[in-house]
């Protein structure tokens, strides 16, 4: 008989240790996000299906279809979907809902459910939190969204970060100038996602120029001096040089506010989500993890699907994973109390929860059992008053 208490396949309960981390994690990342001045949307974790793939789904090549539960809705009887990534809604809620004229920025922290693990250690129930940046084309956007993502992941206790970046447009650039069938260039897109330089080598009927631009974009992996080497051997195109001196840029920028030069890589083959990003992406990587802990970049046509094409930048990060990536904290120290039914104990006890002290009530028997909470004080009587000592 199988055991009734057994979870899904890479679903889990979060025990109260690491729950208490995860919670304090998520206000600290909020708070951050609304120093920036982004405000807090809460979309639904169901909605229409159809809204839920359109735009986003669509461009990932059906990827989102593939990762979203469905269910029929027995109110209406039209298909469901559990959202498996809250970007497209927050996309709809800036069309249709806001609609405002000028800048929005918005964030979000929410759960979301996979059908399949996205990488080989994820949990098909991550708690997502992302910002997004709604209405500027420039790259100083860009910059801020970036700049919220690193400070997310210092929030999280995340050091040694490595910052990978890269332009989509180099790659569509190249096929756009070197024309070829469409099936050609979804097996190029495979290919150049997969680092597979045999396969670019082997390609039959490919144009050899744009062989030997893609062969050359292969190798285009490093610190920032890969840019100088890219603006040399790549094909002289506007937008090639255009999306190299926006690199160059962002790069020059972070070092400026204080990210070490040497943890900032390029990858212009980089190719992740390419029907969805439209501009720079980037992925923020550590030492503890084997996954990117952060990622996002430039997505101007989320909204199109929505009737509001403007420009959009974001990112996400899966907050369980955040916590996972480091040490257990200490166990939060603590002021412990017997129980009575005296009223001067029950004051004092609630001057100092409201201090932000944690204060346990150690009921009749039980006071062996601390489980997380390590008290090193202790309310007791002195004098008539109730004062805290240290044990």
């Amino acid at each position: 008989m199988t055991n009734r208490w057994l979870l899904p396949d890479h679903i889990a309960d979060v025990l109260p240790t690491q729950a208490r981390q995860i919670e304090e994690t998520r206000r600290a990342l909020l708070d951050a996000a609304n120093s920036y001045g982004f405000e807090l949307v809460m979309p639904p974790l169901v909605e229409h299906l159809d809204s839920l793939l359109i735009g986003a789904g669509a461009s990932t090549g059906g990827a989102l279809d593939l990762q979203t539960f469905k269910l029929v809705d027995q109110h209406s009887g039209r298909s469901l979907g559990v959202r498996a990534d809250t970007t497209p809604q927050v996309a709809r809620i800036d069309a249709h809902l806001l609609n405002r004229q000028g800048l929005t920025r918005l964030c979000y922290s929410g759960p979301v459910l996979h059908t399949r693990q996205a990488t080989a250690h994820a949990s098909r129930e991550p708690l997502q939190f992302g910002a997004e940046i709604y209405g500027h084309a420039g790259q100083e956007a860009d910059l801020e969204i970036m700049e919220l993502a690193l400070q997310s992941l210092a929030i999280g206790g995340i050091q040694n970060v490595i910052l990978d970046l890269s332009d989509v447009r180099i790659a569509s650039c190249l096929l756009a100038h070197y024309p070829s069938s469409k099936a050609m260039e979804a097996n190029i897109y495979v290919a150049l996602a997969a680092k597979d330089a045999p396969a670019i080598t082997e390609m039959a009927g490919l144009d050899e120029s744009l062989r030997g631009a893609l062969l050359t974009l292969l190798s285009l992996y490093g610190d920032v001096s890969v840019l100088a080497t890219a603006a040399q051997k790549l094909p002289k195109l506007p937008e090639i040089t255009s999306a190299l001196n926006g690199l160059a840029w962002l790069a020059q920028e972070l070092v400026t506010r204080g990210v070490a030069k040497e943890s900032i890589r390029l990858d212009l083959a980089e190719l992740g989500g390419y029907g969805y990003y439209s501009g720079v992406r980037f992925a923020a990587y550590s030492t503890s993890s084997k996954d990117a802990l952060a990622r996002g970049g430039r997505y101007d046509n989320v909204g199109e699907a929505f009737g509001r094409k403007r420009p959009a930048v974001g990112f996400s990060l899966d907050i369980k994973a955040l916590v996972d990536a480091v040490s257990p904290p200490a166990a939060k120290a603590s002021i412990r109390m017997s129980w009575s039914s005296d009223p001067a104990l029950r004051l004092a006890a609630k001057g100092l929860r409201s201090s932000g002290e944690t204060v346990i009530c150690i009921l009749p028997g039980h006071e062996a059992q601390m489980d997380e909470f390590a008290c090193d004080r202790e309310l007791v009587k002195v004098s008539n008053q109730w004062v805290v000592k240290s044990l």
